[in-house]
C-alpha cells in the first residue's frame, strides 16, 4: 500500500509539472501579439506571393492602357503603386519584428525550462550514481579508489550557473 501511495503522488506531482510547463510555454499573448502572429501567418505565404504579383501586374496592365475599357488612374512610374507597396513594406516589417521578440520571449521560456529539466536529471543521475555505490559496497565491490566515480557522485552547485 505504501508504494502505491508514493506511485500515485509522484504520478500527481508529474502533472503538476506538465501543467506548469505547458502554461509557461503558453503564456499570455497580447493583442498585438496576436495581430502581428495572424498577418505573419497570413503574408507568409505562397497564396499571398501569387495574390501579389497577379495585383501588381493588373495594377501596371491596368495604368499603361492595355487593358481595354479601363482608365488608367496611375500613370508611369506609378507614384500611387509606390507609396502603397512603401506603407505595405513598413507594416509588414513592424510585423515581423513584432513576431521575432514574441518568438524571442517564447525561447527565453524553453531554454529555462530545459535548464531546469537539465537540473533534476543531473541531480536523479547522481542519486542513481550513489545507490549503485551502495549497491557495490553491499557486494563488497571496491570503488573507493574509482575518483571518477567519487567526482560524478557529487553534486552540481548549479546556483553558481544562474543569474536572477
Amino acid at each position: 500500500m505504501g508504494k502505491s501511495k508514493k506511485a500515485v503522488q509522484k504520478k500527481i506531482s508529474s502533472n503538476t509539472v506538465e501543467t506548469e510547463l505547458k502554461s509557461a510555454l503558453e503564456f499570455t499573448k497580447t493583442t498585438t501579439d496576436q495581430m502581428a502572429g495572424f498577418t505573419i501567418y497570413m503574408l507568409g505565404s505562397i497564396k499571398f506571393l501569387i495574390a501579389c504579383i497577379t495585383f501588381f501586374i493588373v495594377w501596371i496592365c491596368w495604368n499603361l492602357n492595355f487593358i481595354p475599357g479601363l482608365k488608367p488612374f496611375d500613370t508611369f512610374p506609378f507614384p500611387i503603386l509606390e507609396m502603397v507597396v512603401s506603407i505595405f513594406a513598413i507594416i509588414l516589417s513592424v510585423s515581423v519584428l513584432i513576431n521575432q521578440n514574441r518568438q524571442s520571449r517564447i525561447d527565453k521560456i524553453k531554454q529555462q525550462i530545459d535548464f531546469e529539466i537539465n537540473v533534476r536529471a543531473e541531480e536523479e543521475i547522481t542519486k542513481l550514481l550513489n545507490m549503485v555505490h551502495e549497491i557495490h559496497q553491499k557486494l563488497g565491490i571496491k570503488t573507493e579508489t574509482d575518483k571518477e566515480l567519487e567526482a560524478m557522485k557529487e553534486m552540481t552547485t548549479y546556483r553558481k550557473y544562474t543569474k536572477k
